[in-house]
């Protein structure tokens, strides 16, 4: 069982939750950080940030239909992008928000960082999610 909260006495956050609280014995899937490698491992969008998180976005989607899971039952994310550019960020976020991440909404950190794995990558996201089960809408 999932519960998204918002808490009221905080500052309502931009799309995502306070907190995710998943009840014990529920199944989870911890996610390797999703990258702008297309199949072949090339790099997509180079110089792009918003065109490498809709990469990482689409292959963030792989990762949980791999694991019998969907973008809706995502918990948790970790954004990070090479900027100190507020703006950046903001534009990088607001492909999060459009991907179906944040109709949770849910839990989630957004960070500026100096550099990423692969040479020419801007942006990268971890994930946890929930698998559910039979009974469970996927």
């Amino acid at each position: 069982m999932l519960k998204r909260v918002l808490v009221p006495t905080l500052f309502p956050p931009p799309g995502y939750a306070h907190a995710s609280v998943v009840e014990a014995g529920t199944r989870l899937a911890f996610l390797a950080g999703s990258v702008p490698l297309d199949s072949e491992g090339r790099l997509v969008g180079a110089g792009d940030p918003v065109r490498q998180a809709e990469q990482v976005l689409a292959n963030l989607r792989e990762q949980v239909r791999a694991v019998g899971s969907d973008l809706a039952h995502v918990v948790s994310t970790d954004v990070y992008v090479v900027s100190q550019d507020p703006a950046v960020l903001s534009a990088v976020w607001d492909v999060v928000r459009a991907s179906g991440l944040s109709d949770g909404p849910h839990a989630s950190t957004l960070l500026g960082v100096a550099c990423l794995g692969y040479t020419g990558q801007l942006v990268e996201i971890t994930a946890t999610a929930v698998v559910p089960t039979d009974a469970e809408d996927a």
